[in-house]
């Protein structure tokens, strides 16, 4: 076991974990976080993904002993209901949660994206993507709704 000090959307956490474990389980058990979720625990569906130091990172796989002093952020701390991010407004305005289940992988993959990439293609988008997993289906949409918060945020 060792002590790790994790900055968490602007705050800073203590817990005593074994290096080895992933930092998933730290967010959800020690921080009592609701998200990211657990998906596949293979860093296949990207349920799991949160940001460190600004990039998208899929946490089911990412050891204690790896994350260091880089900040983390997860979809809480991306937006709040009062301040959201424009991909959690375009999200809602182009009607694409069904379960919800993924959503924080693919809105946390796509804001790590916009940041670097201003003016993406259809193209450009679905490839910052792959990988990800949406069980209902809402790929479509899920174009859309980043493609909307391109145009807001550029």
């Amino acid at each position: 076991m060792a002590q790790y000090r994790l900055k968490v959307n602007g705050t800073v956490h203590t817990i005593e974990a074994d290096p080895g474990m992933p930092l998933l389980y730290a967010l959800r058990d020690d921080l009592k976080m609701d998200n990211p979720h657990f998906g596949c625990g293979l860093s296949q569906c990207g349920a799991c993904t949160v940001h460190l130091d600004g990039v998208a990172t899929r946490s089911c796989v990412t050891e204690m002993s790896k994350v260091g002093n880089r900040e983390v952020t997860t979809l809480t701390g991306l937006g709040t209901p009062e301040h959201p991010h424009p991909l959690q407004t375009a999200y809602v305005e182009e009607e694409v949660p069904q379960c919800g289940y993924c959503l924080n992988g693919w809105i946390m993959t796509a804001a790590a994206f916009l940041k670097t990439k201003k003016h993406p293609t259809e193209d450009e988008i679905r490839d910052a993507l792959a990988g990800l997993k949406c069980r209902c289906g809402t790929h479509t949409g899920i174009v859309r709704a980043v493609k909307r918060a391109a145009e807001k945020m550029a």
